[in-house]
């Protein structure tokens, strides 16, 4: 990853992608459903958004509304996976934990062996590790991890955002993977790139009314775009 800023837009429909592309996002976070973290779109859905848009794509991989999966349904996510990466995905979204609520490593190496050289991201299942300390230290052996969405809480980052970028302060690996995410603030950007955080994630902030029932505006994105070219501009 270079020295500038990634700015990362999640999107639930294709038609959100032209606001999304027009407005200068780097990359698609693509998921369906309400839920926060949503769930997995069917292949057909995802060859018609990858077909819309050059930017790369990580589609979710969510199949149940826990943090933890079964045998059955691992092969399930493989092959989803598979199909998504076929179909053009540059890469894919997922993060488990155990029964003990830390990161389940074994469960999170075991999915990125199978998809390998494929790119991925740790969800908001994150910010629901009982230990956030160690759930860092879990996440930076993972292999094929390039950034883990994080708002420090899971009540989003108006609670966790003072231990976040805290965490992000304590040392560069864990800037080079926080993609802060989760009702981030226009304010809190210039703090995180001066922290040496490089990726942000925004959602509702780039649709009208913040309304899920509006597709991404391209204006909105643009303003995300231009916070973080300048925030990180400042430092680098």
């Amino acid at each position: 990853m270079t020295d500038a800023g990634v700015l990362e837009v999640t999107v639930h429909h294709v038609r959100d992608v032209a606001g999304a592309e027009e407005g200068g996002a780097d990359r698609l976070c693509y998921l369906v459903g309400d839920d926060p973290v949503g769930m997995s779109p069917s292949p057909s859905d995802v060859a018609a958004l990858v077909r819309e848009t050059e930017l790369p794509v990580r589609v979710m991989l969510r199949l149940n509304d826990s943090w933890t999966t079964t045998g059955a349904e691992f092969a399930r996510l493989v092959t989803l996976a598979e199909q998504y990466v076929g179909i053009g995905a540059e890469g894919v979204v997922f993060g488990f934990l155990d029964r003990d609520l830390e990161v389940d490593t074994e469960t999170c190496t075991m999915l990125s062996k199978a998809l390998p050289h494929v790119p991925w991201t740790f969800h908001a299942a994150f910010d629901a590790a009982l230990e956030p300390a160690r759930a860092w230290r879990a996440a930076v052996g993972l292999p094929g991890l390039t950034a883990v969405r994080s708002a420090g809480s899971p009540r989003g980052l108006d609670s966790g955002y003072d231990d976040l970028l805290a965490l992000a302060q304590s040392g560069p690996e864990i800037a080079r993977l926080l993609m802060p995410g989760g009702g981030l603030r226009a304010e809190q950007v210039p703090w995180f790139a001066r922290a040496g955080v490089r990726q942000f994630q925004v959602d509702v902030q780039t649709r009208p009314s913040g309304s899920l029932k509006a597709y991404v505006d391209a204006g909105h994105v643009r303003s995300w775009r231009l916070l973080v070219d300048d925030a990180v501009g400042r430092v680098i």
